[in-house]
């Protein structure tokens, strides 16, 4: 799991070892640059993208399974389109 500064302690550590789950947690004090940012962008960028389709910006289902199934349609046209644009360069 990849975290921030903000969760540098023994105490989130030790809850995410007992769960099986490797932390990856930036040290405080230490300068920027230890290259965790480049993984928090494609997160980052991957949840705007999701935001981007007014359905899922504003959670107006109360059903989890239809906005589920609106998650999944985003999924689908955000890869389509990127498929499309990848066709276009060849």
């Amino acid at each position: 799991m990849l975290a921030d500064r903000g969760y540098d302690h023994d105490k989130y550590r030790r809850l995410l070892w007992a769960r099986g789950i490797r932390p990856v947690i930036a040290k405080r004090g230490e300068p920027h640059g230890t290259g965790l940012g480049i993984f928090r962008y494609v997160v980052e960028r991957t949840i705007d993208w999701l935001h981007g389709f007014r359905c899922l910006r504003i959670r107006w289902e109360r059903r989890d399974d239809i906005h589920e199934a609106f998650l999944e349609l985003a999924v689908c046209l955000i890869t389509h389109r990127h498929v499309q644009r990848l066709c276009q360069n060849i």
